[in-house]
């Protein structure tokens, strides 16, 4: 399913986004009263430049010992920002995120201007249906390929109560 088709992008309200010369004060204002994790930094032309995280306050405001009210955004913000398009298949970016270790995901245009942000809690919702469907059609997909492993299973069905019968009379 393409990030597009979720319901979670059609229906979210828009990310908020600020400017890299905005202080910290302001995205920790803005988060804390909005209750939400990160703030997309965007340029004049809504272009994603960084993303600055609740990870990012802790980590190199407070870890470095900085004041939030003198701090400019684009000291503190993660730079190196993975981006996706809503033709984007939400399967290969809910590994991605997860093998990556990060929780917010800008969606971007063509152009490469912010249409919104999905987060890691976005995707929960598309995670339990989702994979159990996937995982059925895979199952039975391999049992009706042509190197089934149905005849080893039932084979070792069969085969595992004999075997356990035989090793109780061995012991007793």
């Amino acid at each position: 399913m393409q990030i597009k088709d979720r319901q979670e992008f059609k229906n979210k309200p828009p990310a908020f986004v600020l400017n890299e010369d905005e202080f910290a004060y302001t995205a920790i204002t803005v988060m804390a009263e909005r209750n939400i994790g990160s703030v997309i930094i965007v340029d004049d032309d809504k272009k994603v430049r960084g993303i600055v995280t609740e990870r990012d306050l802790l980590r190199r405001l407070l870890g470095g010992n900085l004041d939030q009210k003198t701090t400019h955004l684009s000291k503190i913000m993660t730079k190196d920002v993975k981006t996706a398009r809503p033709e984007d298949e939400v399967i290969d970016w809910l590994r991605i995120m997860s093998n990556e270790r990060f929780r917010h995901l800008p969606v971007v245009d063509a152009d490469g201007r912010l249409i919104n942000v999905l987060s890691q809690g976005d995707f929960v919702s598309y995670t339990w249906p989702e994979l159990l469907i996937s995982l059925r059609d895979k199952a039975a997909e391999t049992f009706r390929s042509k190197k089934s492993p149905l005849p080893i299973l039932i084979g070792s069905l069969i085969l595992y109560p004999l075997l356990i019968i035989a090793l109780l009379k061995f012991v007793l």
